[in-house]
């Protein structure tokens, strides 16, 4: 799931639930198929770009950042390369809509995603209001 990119509100869906857990907010998919999709969209987006941007073997976790810029980059590059327009900004829909396009996540154009996701630019770091 795309968690990183919906908690930062830089992204949304449709079938993302928020539950509370302590005192935490944890996002739950409803749909069991809508989470694979999203998983194996995930896992495809990390292992196209691992070299691109030099992230670890899949074992090993990933910052926030790197995470951040894989989800987001990857979701907005997903969208572009779709042509879906900002109505279309929902993860379910741009995941079914590719699904729709191309029949498989395997044959989306892989190249220009992966451009896109390294081209990301990082969200900037407000100034320090204390200095």
């Amino acid at each position: 799931m795309f968690a990183k990119a919906l908690l930062a509100r830089s992204a949304q869906c449709s079938l993302a639930q928020r539950q509370p857990v302590g005192e935490a907010d944890v996002l739950v998919c409803s749909s069991p198929v809508a989470r694979i999709n999203c998983g194996t969209l995930l896992a495809l987006l990390r292992e196209r770009s691992s070299f691109a941007l030099r992230l670890p073997r899949p074992p090993a976790p990933l910052v926030h950042a790197r995470a951040l810029q894989l989800q987001q980059g990857g979701l907005a590059a997903l969208q572009r390369c779709l042509e879906a327009g900002a109505a279309q900004a929902d993860v379910h829909a741009l995941v079914a809509l590719a699904h729709e396009r191309h029949g498989s996540l395997l044959e989306l154009p892989w190249q220009a995603l992966v451009e896109a996701v390294v081209a990301w630019p990082p969200r900037r770091r407000r100034a320090d209001p204390s200095s």
